[in-house]
C-alpha cells in the first residue's frame, strides 16, 4: 500500500476507534474529528496539497470521476475492509481539495439503541403511504430511516428497494428481500430510478432524499398504488414540512398536490439531536400522524392549525418537540438547560417544567 493511503487509513481507523461521527481533512490544517458533536484536532501530520490530491484520486470511484471534474464536488460511499463505511464528500475550498467523511455503522441500530419512540415502529409497519423523516443536517434522519428499514426486514416478508446517493447502511436480507441502488452507479438519477422502481415489484420504497417536484410526484403516485414510501426532507419541524413539499410545485399545481397529499401522507417525523447528561446524544422527536383531523386540515388548507393538531393528538401517537423534551427532562436523561435550547417554544416549555400547561386558547388545563 502506498504511504499516502496507509496514513489515510490510519486516520480513519483512529476515528472509528475513538467513536467519531465525522472526519474533516483539508490542506495545511490539522485533521479534525467530530466527537460527541465537538470538533477535536488529532495528532497527525498536517495534510499537504500533494498528499490530499493523491488520496482524492484513489478514493473517488470510477463512475463518479467525470461528474467530479465537471462539478468540483462529489458525494460517494467509501468502504475500507476491517474499518468501515464512510459517506464521503470531496469538494474544493481556496482552490485545493478538502474531504468530509461521515462514519456509517455497517448494521443499522435498533429503535431501542437510538432512543426512538415506540410509535415509530407502528409507522414503519404501515402497509402504504408516505413517511417523511425531516430535520437539519446531522439530526440523524438517515439512521432513523435505516432503523425503520431494519425493523421491517426483521419482522415482515416484504420486497424493499432503496434509492440512495450514496448508499450508507448496508442491509442483509432477513425476512425481507432488499435491493439497494446507488445514484450514478446503479441508476442514472433519482428521476430515472423512481420511474423504473414501480416495475420492479416493490412493497417498500426508500428514497434517500426528496429533492424536487418530480421525485415527490413519483412518491405520491407510488403511495397511491399501495406502496409504503420512506424518505427524508430538510425542514426544522413536522408542520413546516407540508409547506416545504408544496413549495416544490408551481403555484397553480399546489391545490391539487395538497389534496393528493392529504390522501397519501402517512406520517412526518422530525428530529433534533439533544446532548444528554452523560455527554452522549439522543433524538428529540416530533411526530405528525395523518389522522382524520389532520387530513381535513390539509384538504381545507388550514396548515397553520397542524401544530395544534400535533400538540393535542397524543392519543393518536403524536407529539411535538416540547412534549418529548419534557419527557426527556423528567426521565433525568437531559438537563432543563439543554432542553430549553432545543425547544420550539422555550417559554412554553419553562411553564411545562413548572407543571403549567396552556391550551391553544391560553386556558390552564392541567
Amino acid at each position: 500500500m502506498e504511504a499516502e493511503m496507509e496514513l489515510f487509513q490510519k486516520i480513519l481507523s483512529a476515528a472509528v476507534e475513538a467513536g467519531a461521527s465525522d472526519v474533516h481533512i483539508k490542506v495545511d490544517s490539522p485533521v479534525i474529528l467530530r466527537l460527541n458533536r465537538q470538533l477535536i484536532a488529532i495528532e497527525c501530520p498536517n495534510p499537504t496539497e500533494e498528499w490530499v490530491e493523491k488520496v482524492v484520486s484513489k478514493i473517488i470511484p470510477p463512475h463518479a470521476r467525470s461528474r467530479f471534474e465537471a462539478e468540483r464536488e462529489i458525494d460517494f460511499s467509501y468502504y475500507v475492509p476491517n474499518i468501515g463505511r464512510f459517506r464521503t464528500n470531496v469538494f474544493q475550498q481556496r482552490g485545493t481539495f478538502a474531504i468530509a467523511m461521515r462514519y456509517v455503522k455497517t448494521k443499522a441500530p435498533s429503535f431501542e439503541a437510538l432512543g426512538l419512540p415506540e410509535q415509530l415502529k407502528k409507522v414503519a409497519e404501515e402497509p402504504r403511504g408516505i413517511v417523511l423523516l425531516s430535520g437539519t443536517t446531522g439530526s440523524g434522519k438517515s439512521t432513523t430511516l435505516a432503523a425503520m428499514i431494519e425493523h421491517i426486514n426483521d419482522n415482515f416478508k416484504k420486497h424493499i428497494i432503496t434509492l440512495e446517493d450514496p448508499i450508507e447502511y448496508v442491509f442483509e436480507d432477513n425476512q425481507s428481500v432488499i435491493e439497494q441502488r446507488e445514484i450514478g452507479l446503479d441508476t442514472q438519477s433519482f428521476e430515472t430510478g423512481l420511474k423504473n422502481m414501480l416495475r420492479q415489484d416493490p412493497d417498500v420504497i426508500m428514497v434517500g432524499e426528496m429533492r424536487d417536484a418530480t421525485s415527490f410526484a413519483a412518491a405520491m403516485s407510488a403511495a397511491d398504488t399501495g406502496h409504503l414510501v420512506l424518505s427524508t426532507l430538510h425542514t426544522t419541524n413536522a408542520a413546516q414540512s407540508i409547506g416545504r413539499i408544496l413549495d416544490f410545485f408551481p403555484a397553480e399545481e399546489r391545490e391539487q398536490v395538497r389534496r393528493q397529499l392529504a390522501g397519501t401522507l402517512c406520517s412526518v417525523i422530525c428530529q433534533r439531536m439533544v446532548t444528554t447528561v452523560r455527554g452522549t446524544v439522543t433524538p428529540a422527536v416530533e411526530i405528525l400522524i395523518n389522522t382524520p383531523t389532520v387530513r381535513k386540515l390539509l384538504e381545507e388548507n388550514r396548515l397553520e392549525k397542524i401544530s395544534v393538531a400535533i400538540e393535542t393528538g397524543t392519543d393518536d401517537g403524536m407529539q411535538n418537540f416540547n412534549q418529548h423534551l419534557l419527557k426527556l427532562v423528567q426521565s433525568g436523561l437531559v438537563t432543563e438547560e439543554e432542553a430549553l435550547t432545543k425547544a420550539s417554544n422555550p417559554e412554553a416549555l419553562k411553564m411545562n417544567l413548572r407543571g403549567i400547561f396552556l391550551s391553544e386558547g391560553a386556558r390552564i388545563i392541567g
